[in-house]
């Protein structure tokens, strides 16, 4: 499991270049097309939360650690709803507001 832990790692830190001209991309669209940063941030923020938890997850199954392996899968959709929170109330508040008599 350590030499699991070890590669993953190596490709992991081999990987980060790769996303970081991915996140600047995709910034530079979203200055483009105007969007708020609060939108690009958060998702960008679930994303990595999804792909760190999945990646987690895995290193676990490998190991023979299912129930572990769910319990981790578990906590990153519940930090992802945590990031996720603000923006979903600004959509909540944008449809409230679109409503007739309010």
């Amino acid at each position: 499991m350590l030499f699991v832990l070890f590669t993953c790692s190596i490709l992991l830190y081999q990987f980060a270049d790769e996303m970081a001209k991915l996140i600047a991309a995709i910034r530079k669209m979203a200055s483009y097309a105007g969007a708020e940063t609060l939108y690009i941030e958060t998702v960008l923020k679930a994303v990595g939360v999804a792909f760190i938890s999945e990646f987690v997850a895995n290193i676990a199954k490998d190991a023979g650690q299912h129930a572990l392996a769910a319990k981790m899968e578990i906590a990153g959709k519940m930090i992802i709803m945590a990031l996720i929170l603000p923006v979903l109330t600004i959509l909540i508040e944008t449809i409230l507001n679109m409503l007739p008599g309010r």
